[in-house]
């Protein structure tokens, strides 16, 4: 759909897990997009510079205080206007997607946006670090919690209609009996939507359930659960890719990512002061 300079410009494109995801890296330095739409829930975050907007009738400026959302089918164009660069990370949703998503947020359909700039910064450096992790890693599991989370987020701050997002429980219960099941599979392919349906809850709702109990996200719960039997693997000098297959890590560099991370070390050197 753009129009540019192919000497200076560059675009990306990839798919996600989850179907009807796609993600896109951009870096203008001369561009034009006509007035076009997509078939997809579009979500723009400036990284630099920025360019001009043109929807619903108006003019808006995108530059990095700006998260830009558009609403599938809906129609808007842009330009480089005064600034001589633009960065910027999408996302795009479509109906199979969004239909996801509404499910993790126990609603029927996600929201129209009456408006399609929102000067959240919260938001904005909550999808722009959704779009770096969905880009670099390969945990459908995390990529879950991201979208779940800050989708919930967006819905609940700027979401018009009445689709009212459940308040998360405070029952403890509830958190045992899935910290329990995590000790249990920690090793299994498990899936964020089977955790909060054992419960009884939407994804988005766990994922609220274990920010409010232990002040983790449950991605991140589960990852400390993998590392400290990653930790006792190691201890019996066991091969740090048979470790990262043991307990649950997509590979050796997940589970070296990780460990180092918490721990300050990698698994291997962990391992040599053990012995």
């Amino acid at each position: 759909m753009a129009r540019s300079d192919p000497r200076n410009s560059t675009q990306y494109w990839w798919d996600r897990h989850l179907s009807g995801l796609s993600l896109m890296c951009a870096d203008f330095t001369t561009h034009e997009y006509p007035q076009h739409t997509h078939d997809a829930l579009v979500i723009a975050v400036t990284e630099q510079g920025g360019s001009v907007v043109r929807s619903r009738g108006e003019l808006q400026d995108a530059t990095p205080a700006t998260l830009f959302v558009f609403n599938p089918e809906e129609p808007h164009g842009g330009w480089m206007g005064r600034s001589e660069r633009w960065q910027y990370r999408s996302l795009y949703l479509t109906r199979t997607a969004l239909d996801h998503v509404a499910e993790g947020l126990g609603i029927e359909s996600v929201p129209y946006f009456t408006r399609n700039t929102f000067p959240d910064r919260d938001l904005i450096q909550a999808f722009h670090a959704m779009h770096l992790a969905l880009e670099k890693d390969r945990d459908a599991f995390r990529e879950r919690e991201l979208l779940i989370g800050g989708f919930g987020r967006l819905f609940q701050r700027h979401g018009s209609g009445r689709n009212r997002i459940a308040p998360v429980p405070r029952d403890r219960l509830l958190f045992e009996r899935v910290r329990e099941r995590m000790r249990a599979e920690y090793a299994l392919d498990l899936r964020l939507e089977d955790l909060a349906a054992g419960v009884g809850l939407t994804t988005f709702q766990l994922i609220g359930l274990f920010k409010r109990t232990v002040g983790l996200a449950p991605h991140a719960y589960l990852t400390q659960v993998r590392l400290g039997v990653a930790c006792r693997h190691l201890r019996h000098a066991q091969a740090p890719a048979d470790v990262a297959s043991a307990v649950g890590f997509y590979d050796q560099s997940a589970l070296n990512r990780h460990f180092k991370r918490c721990y300050g070390i990698t698994p291997l050197q962990f391992a040599r002061a053990a012995a």
